[in-house]
């Protein structure tokens, strides 16, 4: 089955949870999620062969690191099991990638149930390039890190790199990079999801430009994201990766509970019926209206590089609601008011700008501060609370930020002036905090942004494509 688009790029972006960490995990409350502007990208590309050489192979890489290529077969399992992948050994390496081996058996399944003219057994081999930008690792201060940043959401240690611009090449596996936490994982497997759905069906069957374009890629990723990960958890990361920036409330868990394991009898049919819903009906919320930032605000990201272990942080908190009951319900639902009050300053409601930025960010994280107290899990860990209160206070143009989605010691959202000076501020007061606290902070290239999964120009990745 030769793609109707030989070569196919698509880039998915990565997000970041502003308000709303621990809440989306219920359908109660929701979150304020913003896409940004450091995407990965996939390029599916035809395997050509010499005459009468038939392979069945699928190769995935990641050239921007060393010894990342996996090379997978494939087939079509009995009794309505869809098309069953398997790693293939390369020389003497033997390295799993569950999230690319896992994107790769639903996409193809329902690639082959979805396309009629052709056979599942007569999907043609296929190469996937996989580039990510510079920003979704931390890299050296002496390394090149710029980001591709275009419709960005303004009101209007991995060793040091080689090469300069939007990809750089890293001197390591991607096993050892040291990523910002950017929600990688989201957004690979929603670009090699969408490129292989746009490499091998005609856009009548799948054009991402589209609502039910984006409806498909959505549902289809969220499953396979969730079996990669082996749970399934509240799936924003992923929305994001689809649509960019939106207030998210997050689908019923039981949508992907009954699905059985990729070549299990009955596995194709149960994944068609999920993700065309025909057979659940989703009730995801990815409410777009409204969503953006002051004029003449950017969401910035800051790298702590030091690390929060998420999983063991979301169970505590679990376990702490579970636990109190009615109080921490009453804590959760002022927090969640707070954050919709944040959301009506950052849409303009009300007309004071940038004004009510500060107060509204503070009270969130006051809320935010308790919880992680009350739960015993550092959600904002005094050293945060230190730094986002003395950038406030003492770097101008910053208007405040938050400790982003499940919280810890990685990462800094911030709201502030979008404008080079401001810049240029606060990233020599990042560089003199690091020295002075013994720490390891610095300002990400990238920023927010409002759109989400999209196909691209060839053009972008000169060098990179065979």
């Amino acid at each position: 089955m030769a793609g109707p688009n030989p070569t196919t790029a698509i880039s998915a972006p990565g997000k970041v949870l502003f308000t709303g960490g621990y809440l989306v995990l219920d359908r109660a409350y929701t979150g304020l999620v913003y896409g940004l502007s450091a995407r990965i990208n996939v390029i599916a590309q035809e395997i050509t062969t010499s005459p009468g050489v038939q392979l069945t192979e699928i190769v995935v890489e990641s050239p921007q690191f060393l010894e990342a290529q996996w090379r997978y077969g494939y087939h079509l399992a009995d009794e309505d099991g869809g098309i069953s992948v398997t790693q293939l050994q390369i020389g003497s390496t033997f390295s799993p990638n569950p999230f690319v081996e896992t994107a790769l058996a639903y996409a193809l399944t329902y690639i082959s149930r979805t396309s009629h003219q052709h056979p599942a057994h007569s999907i043609k081999s296929a190469r996937l390039a996989i580039l990510a930008d510079n920003d979704y690792y931390s890299q050296s201060s002496g390394s090149s890190s710029t980001s591709s940043s275009s419709s960005t959401v303004t009101g209007g240690g991995a060793g040091s790199t080689t090469g300069s611009g939007r990809f750089a090449r890293f001197p390591t596996t991607l096993r050892k990079a040291n990523k910002t936490g950017l929600g990688s994982s989201a957004a690979l497997v929603t670009s090699l999801t969408a490129a292989l759905l746009a490499h091998y069906l005609a856009p009548s069957q799948f054009d991402l430009s589209t609502p039910a374009g984006k409806a498909t890629l959505h549902n289809l990723a969220q499953a396979a994201h969730c079996a990669a990960q082996g749970k399934v958890g509240s799936g924003f990361d992923v929305a994001a990766a689809v649509y960019g920036s939106f207030k998210y409330r997050r689908f019923s868990p039981s949508i992907l509970s009954g699905l059985p394991e990729p070549g299990a009898p009955g596995f194709a049919s149960a994944l068609v019926g999920v993700v065309d819903g025909k057979s659940v009906t989703w009730d995801t919320e990815t409410a777009t209206a409204g969503v953006g930032l002051p004029a003449g605000v950017a969401l910035r990201m800051c790298d702590v590089t030091c690390g929060s272990e998420t999983p063991g942080m979301v169970k505590q908190v679990l376990a702490w609601r579970a636990r109190e009951g009615a109080a921490a319900t009453a804590l959760w639902d002022e927090l969640q008011a707070r954050n919709e009050e944040l959301a009506a300053v950052l849409r303009g409601d009300g007309g004071n700008g940038t004004g009510d930025i500060r107060g509204a960010l503070d009270a969130v994280r006051a809320l935010t501060r308790r919880m992680g107290e009350a739960s015993g899990v550092p959600i904002e860990p005094p050293s945060q609370t230190e730094l986002l209160d003395a950038l406030a206070d003492r770097v101008e143009g910053v208007y405040g930020g938050v400790v982003p989605g499940a919280g810890g010691f990685d990462a800094l959202a911030l709201l502030v002036r979008d404008d080079e000076e401001t810049a240029a501020r606060l990233k020599a007061f990042l560089e003199g905090w690091s020295k002075e606290k013994g720490a390891r902070v610095k300002l990400l290239e990238v920023r927010g942004q409002l759109e989400g999964a999209r196909r691209e120009e060839l053009g972008i990745y000169e060098g990179w494509l065979r």
